[in-house]
């Protein structure tokens, strides 16, 4: 077997899971990260080369976010979001956590392809707002303007985030119970 198909078949065992992760972050939905991830894979090794494995994974997740901008630009609209509202394959675990997991991919799935990809790169990826923008080949103000707007976004689909761990109705920040004035006799 050649060097760089070994190189591929580590990849594939050794990290498909976390870059199937990181496909469906970025477009929401199983089949097409798969697809993301079959695609990148496929694109990263149809020129042999001699890369390690570090290198093949960062190229990869490179080409996968590229791909997911460019399907974006081109007006593909995706073709399952509204599933991800409804999905029964979850089933909650005794502190909620599961619900807030589905709870958190449904709203990715309604921001801006660029803003999706910021907050990917910044809260799961880990990145500095210099590397976004290296990775998105745009200025550091567009990121941190994406960051905020899915920021802001995103807590207005969510809420304060503490209300699913105290049992209360996830609403938007400032409007749940505690922070309504209490009713006058």
């Amino acid at each position: 077997m050649a060097v760089w198909a070994q190189t591929m078949a580590a990849l594939a065992d050794r990290r498909g899971a976390a870059l199937k992760r990181y496909a469906f972050l970025l477009c929401g939905d199983d089949a097409e990260a798969d697809d993301l991830v079959q695609e990148a894979l496929v694109r990263a090794f149809a020129r042999p080369g001699h890369r390690t494995e570090d290198e093949a994974e960062g190229y990869v997740r490179r080409i996968m976010l590229n791909r997911f901008l460019d399907s974006k630009r081109s007006g593909r609209v995706w073709r399952r979001v509204s599933p991800l509202l409804h999905r029964r394959d979850y089933v909650p675990d005794a502190s909620g956590q599961v619900v807030v997991n589905a709870d958190v991919r449904a709203a990715l799935a309604r921001l801006s392809p660029r803003q999706r990809a910021c907050a990917v790169l910044r809260y799961y990826e880990d990145l500095t707002v210099a590397q976004i923008a290296g990775e998105l080949g745009c200025r550091e103000g567009s990121v941190k303007r994406y960051l905020s707007e899915a920021h802001q976004r995103l807590a207005e689909l969510l809420g304060d985030g503490e209300a699913a761990y105290e049992g209360r109705p996830a609403t938007a920040r400032g409007t749940d119970a505690r922070s309504q004035p209490a009713a006058r006799k």
